[in-house]
């Protein structure tokens, strides 16, 4: 007897890999081809929008085949959640309507091992994304924005290092004529020093022809700079060959970057952007919650399984159309529910790190609440 539980169990453990296989594969077939259909779709419905702008600007058809190359990594982020839902919704509903999910049930599985090789799935696609959008998104969103520089407007690449104005710190008003990002050189340079208790009162300030960056010391230089300080009833002035201002606190990379949005910035990039705009004075609501997005977001692939696959475990009549019909509506409520947090949250109404969780916590607990509803 006891031999014959040892091969019973033995049995069953074989089974239950053979199960787990086949929704791994059943799953990752129905979400890669998903995320190739709302692709295609994306960026056919973004093309016909946008092909009178190619048209007029005279771009070629291999340029938009680019522009389309490196705009498909931003797209794949986007219908990632929805590609995820309707395979766990289209696996588990076919499953469901050939009365496997029965026989699973029967042999002693319940719903809360069934989403084990989905979650599992879901986990790895979570892991990934993060990845994706740290080092491949925010390149390809680059090049992107280049493209639309260059040839969509007109504008020769380089145009925004032109006129640069910074606020470094709360009392300096550094403004740039021209930065060259090869040579770390800045021309026409101007700072200017306001008083700590009134920062209406101009006490000192540079100018400078040139101000280059010294790699060794990690300090910006004014070559050719004209020093003057202000008191209440004169001021004085210096002409000094180089100067070394250890107070401006950016460095070079913080001014290649001054034209990023946040979507061409890494987790790195865009954490030290929020640290120069704190220094400065200004509300960093709104990036801190795109920079809790950059996590939260990809999380909603384990989100939609715990939601979609109790949701499809029971058996129907109605086929694959309500299983898409049901996937978009639910991705459009989610969508929904992110981009009203969102509001709320660049507002500072609510906490950066709330707002970019908030969806997903409110799907959570559905998730949750309807997988315990399908157990009983």
């Amino acid at each position: 007897m006891g031999f014959r539980r040892d091969a019973c169990g033995t049995g069953k453990a074989r089974a239950v890999k053979k199960f787990d296989l086949y929704i791994i594969r059943q799953f990752t077939t129905a979400f890669l081809f998903a995320l190739f259909a709302f692709d295609i779709i994306f960026v056919l419905v973004d093309l016909m929008d946008h092909l009178s702008d190619f048209m007029d600007h005279g771009i070629g058809v291999l340029m938009i085949a680019r522009y389309y190359l490196v705009f498909t990594p931003q797209i794949l982020t986007l219908i990632t959640p929805v590609a995820v839902l309707l395979a766990a919704l289209f696996t588990t509903g076919r499953m469901s309507n050939q009365n496997e999910i029965i026989i699973i049930k029967s042999s002693g599985v319940d719903i809360y091992r069934l989403l084990v090789p989905y979650l599992v799935l879901a986990g790895v696609l979570c892991a990934f994304m993060v990845y994706f959008n740290e080092w491949v998104v925010p390149q390809a969103n680059h090049e992107k924005f280049r493209i639309e520089k260059v040839y969509l407007q007109q504008h020769r690449e380089g145009w925004w290092k032109y006129n640069i104005f910074m606020l470094d710190g709360r009392d300096r008003v550094v403004s740039i004529g021209y930065y060259d990002d090869v040579t770390n050189t800045a021309s026409k340079v101007s700072v200017q020093v306001f008083a700590d208790t009134n920062l209406t009162y101009l006490v000192r300030r540079y100018d400078a022809q040139m101000m280059t960056y010294d790699t060794t010391t990690h300090v910006w230089v004014l070559r050719n700079v004209v020093e003057r300080a202000f008191t209440d009833s004169s001021q004085t002035y210096a002409v000094l060959p180089s100067l070394p201002l250890k107070e401006i606190s950016f460095k070079p990379a913080d001014l290649a970057q001054k034209e990023l949005n946040p979507d061409d910035m890494n987790f790195d990039q865009l954490k030290r952007f929020i640290e120069l705009q704190k220094a400065s004075g200004n509300d960093v609501a709104k990036y801190e919650v795109d920079y809790y997005s950059k996590v939260s977001f990809p999380f909603a692939a384990i989100i939609v399984v715990l939601f979609g696959v109790p949701l499809a475990a029971r058996k129907k009549r109605s086929g694959l159309a309500l299983e898409f019909g049901v996937s978009i509506m639910i991705s459009f409520i989610y969508l929904l529910v992110i981009k009203i947090s969102q509001v709320i949250g660049y507002d500072g109404l609510v906490s950066p790190l709330l707002t970019a969780w908030l969806a997903n916590i409110v799907f959570m607990g559905a998730a949750l609440y309807n997988t315990a509803k399908v157990a009983r």
